[in-house]
């Protein structure tokens, strides 16, 4: 038996037992998004007696959040980098909180000490004949959490699949191992919309043969990517990737010949998807995972060709100023890679970088009541994800509206041409007030 083996034996345990090197006020970082240990988050609120003032840290996350739940508030305290539906009522209600951050500075943020991990829970694929194990399916600020821990539990999943790239862990470096097999939770998306379809068709209009993309995962995102199907030698260096790449590579769209970044690869932080997806990466050498920092890092952004990168918002006021993670004062999810990427389009070495931003014009609100997305003010308390400086296209089921480099008035005009024509005379009202001029 080799040395690695008989370490990795001597340190298997169940999930109980594991989760007793949780310390009162310690901080713990769980493994992003479909990647959380749900085995030893389990184990974690079954022994939430031992514990006071632990403090829970992570992005986004596709898991209930038990541990926000009001009864646990003395055992677990969360302070998330990013909002959920299960984390997002703790932080309303004042027992939770949130850390406003970039996605792109993860390994500077732990290596200033401005995020703690004394403890790291991740899911891990079994051990390879080497000894080593792979994080799967997020290495995004997964591994930076790893690498500065003083404790490190890892529960061992047959589902994980092993992927390429800055994914790889030795097991001598994690101090416990629970063998726990569990299918990972996958996203299935409805059926896209008209509204969706047409979003869809103009963001391809904008992406040319051989340009490099960052799609995210969502209706819109994948109404984007069915657009591209006639597209040619696209290439992928993006934050996260979902099923509908998938579709695109299989049918020859993404080549990545012209990557400026690992040509002939798909370059990613995270996936979150379906089974399709999981199988389609493992031990997949065309996919390569990378840290956050890596792929959001915006000069690196600047240096890829063609560089389009899609994302949404929660609306946009007729400056241009966009809101993507907060409504009104309700902090609804965070701003994660948007700022970054934009900024890396901004400062593109071949000057043809793209940020576009697609939304439908207008959404049912909590009330049931039809809003109009874009408006004459972003709404009190609202947080400014990208500046009005920073607005470069945005596309609604209506149209595309080109913001850089215009006047305040004429990028009015054009937000007002693709709003929802039921908000429309409101708002060329606020257009010839705000102007002293006739729309």
């Amino acid at each position: 038996m080799q040395e690695w083996q008989e370490y990795y034996n001597s340190r298997k345990c169940s999930a109980a037992e594991a989760v007793q090197l949780i310390q009162s006020g310690d901080h713990v970082v769980f493994g992003h998004n479909i990647a959380e240990p749900q085995a030893l988050i389990d184990a974690m609120i079954e022994n939430h007696d031992a514990y006071q003032n632990v403090h829970i840290h992570h992005m986004q996350s596709l898991g209930e959040g038990r541990y926000t739940a009001p009864e646990y508030k003395d055992n677990f305290h969360f302070d998330g980098w990013f909002l959920s539906n299960g984390t997002r009522q703790c932080v309303a209600e004042g027992y939770g909180d949130v850390t406003p951050n970039h996605y792109s500075q993860p390994d500077k943020f732990f290596n200033e000490g401005l995020f703690q991990c004394d403890v790291a829970m991740i899911t891990v694929t079994p051990p390879n004949e080497k000894g080593f194990v792979s994080l799967g399916v997020s290495v995004d600020y997964t591994m930076n959490a790893v690498k500065k821990a003083d404790r490190i539990i890892a529960q061992v999943n047959s589902y994980m699949p092993e992927t390429n790239g800055y994914t790889y862990i030795h097991v001598t470096e994690i101090d416990r191992f629970v063998e726990c097999d569990q299918p990972l939770r996958e996203l299935i998306l409805p059926k896209l919309s008209d509204k969706e379809l047409a979003i869809g068709e103009y963001c391809a209009s904008l992406i040319p043969d051989r340009a490099t993309i960052s799609v995210g995962i969502g209706t819109i995102p994948a109404a984007v990517c069915n657009a591209l199907k006639n597209k040619h030698d696209l290439g992928v260096f993006t934050d996260m990737m979902s099923d509908s790449m998938v579709d695109l590579a299989e049918a020859g769209v993404i080549t990545g010949k012209y990557c400026t970044t690992n040509p002939y690869k798909m370059t990613t932080s995270f996936i979150m998807g379906s089974r399709k997806l999981y199988d389609f990466v493992d031990r997949n050498p065309d996919v390569v995972f990378m840290s956050a920092t890596y792929c959001n890092h915006p000069f690196r952004i600047a240096k890829q060709s063609n560089m389009c990168i899609i994302n949404s918002a929660v609306g946009v006021d007729l400056m241009g100023q966009i809101v993507s993670s907060t409504i009104g004062e309700m902090q609804f999810s965070g701003d994660g890679g948007q700022p970054s990427l934009t900024l890396g389009t901004a400062l593109s070495t071949d000057h043809k970088g793209k940020a576009i931003i697609a939304m439908t014009s207008s959404v049912m609100d909590f009330s049931g009541n039809l809003v109009s997305k874009i408006t004459p003010f972003i709404a009190e308390g609202a947080a400014v994800t990208l500046t009005r400086e920073d607005a470069d296209y945005i596309v609604t089921e209506n149209g595309i509206a080109h913001l850089k480099g215009k006047s305040l008035a004429d990028r009015s005009r054009a937000l007002i041409e693709i709003a929802d024509p039921a908000f429309r005379d409101e708002l060329i009202e606020e257009y010839e007030r705000r102007y002293s001029r006739k729309y």
